[in-house]
């Protein structure tokens, strides 16, 4: 069961998908708009920008998204770089940004040491030419957009019955290990969490001999520290030390690839252990905030591991919880994908203030 939307009338789509490098028509933008203004949202990871011009509907009061674009970070020199890129492809230059981003923000500085190049809000201002930006943590703004999909755009990894008034749980990894909380009512809010930060639990055996290989025997590892992409790449390099086999693959997508292929025997473990963890940090997500509607996994990378995450490992561990095992066997568990979801939420959370 999908969630529904603040305004309680289930799953919403925007009226029009955006073709990436289409060009904007103010026409348009009039009759979407009314006599709102419309404005940039962009979601920043450590890997993709995707960038999208919104507008309000004027029926609905819902953000419409115009036109969308997606860029790779390092191909940029900084985000001003980026959102000129776009303003100049889609002939418009909105006076407000709303964005999105991984980490937090100290002294109008967006602190997050896996981001491409550095992102100062009053520098931003100045060189994109914005009048106003606002900044909300990436999984926050996911998580605002919370019913704005339909229940096919998702892909169900541990069956269960959701509670239409619990809160939903969503996780992701990516450069990080973003995660947040979505929480029904009128309005609905969201509470952003650094779940990631928790430690890693390894079990006695192999996960323990892994676990010695991903940092100081006795000092702290985090779950983000393996979640990820990066995480992905340490696990691999563990695994094959533990097995005494050569670590062949570096990067994470190849990694997957050989792993979802069969063809690299120290790819398949690692990808099982990452399952293996990534069950067991949702479910202890799941029962810390109580999350009975669910968990909502996010990503494209995810997105190639559904097989894999329901083939056993991720159910396993995730629903291995002592007492709480009959709570989070009623809880589903689902991969959508990120898409235009952070873009969305982001726009969502800015009419919402």
């Amino acid at each position: 069961m999908m969630p529904l939307s603040d305004e309680g009338r289930g799953p919403v789509h925007t009226d029009r998908s955006p073709i990436p490098g289409e060009l904007f028509v103010a026409g348009d933008l009039q009759r979407s708009a009314g006599d709102r203004s419309p404005f940039l949202a962009a979601d920043i990871g450590g890997t993709h920008a995707r960038i999208g011009l919104v507008v309000q509907q004027a029926a609905t009061g819902l953000p419409d998204i115009a036109a969308y674009q997606t860029y790779r970070c390092a191909d940029y020199t900084s985000l001003a770089d980026i959102l000129g890129s776009f303003c100049r492809d889609h002939a418009v230059h909105p006076d407000t940004l709303v964005l999105a981003c991984a980490g937090f923000v100290e002294r109008g500085v967006v602190v997050n040491e896996n981001l491409a190049w550095p992102v100062v809000l009053d520098h931003l201002k100045l060189e994109a030419g914005f009048a106003t930006v606002d900044v909300l943590n990436d999984f926050e703004a996911f998580a605002h957009a919370m019913g704005q999909f339909a229940e096919q755009d998702a892909i169900t990894i541990v069956d269960g019955v959701a509670d239409p008034r619990g809160p939903i749980a969503v996780v992701g990894p990516g450069t990080g290990l973003g995660a947040a909380l979505w929480l029904p009512g009128r309005p609905a809010r969201v509470l952003h969490a650094e779940a990631g930060q928790m430690e890693l639990a390894a079990r006695p055996g192999i996960e323990q001999a892994i676990r010695a290989e991903l940092g100081p025997v006795d000092g702290y590892v985090s779950y983000e520290h393996v979640l990820s992409g990066p995480g992905l790449r340490r696990l691999y390099r563990a695994v094959a030390t533990v097995r005494g086999a050569p670590a062949l693959l570096d990067d994470p997508g190849d990694i997957t690839a050989m792993a979802l292929a069969g063809t690299d025997a120290v790819a398949v473990e690692t990808v099982d252990y990452f399952c293996r963890w990534l069950g067991a940090f949702c479910g202890d997500v799941a029962v810390a905030f109580s999350a009975s509607g669910g968990v909502c996994l996010a990503g494209g990378f995810l997105a190639r591991l559904t097989r894999v995450l329901r083939a056993g490992p991720f159910t396993e561990r995730f629903t291995d919880k002592g007492v709480m095992r009959s709570f989070l066997n009623s809880t589903p568990v689902y991969v959508v994908e990120h898409g235009q979801l952070g873009v969305l939420g982001a726009a969502h959370w800015k009419l919402a203030q």
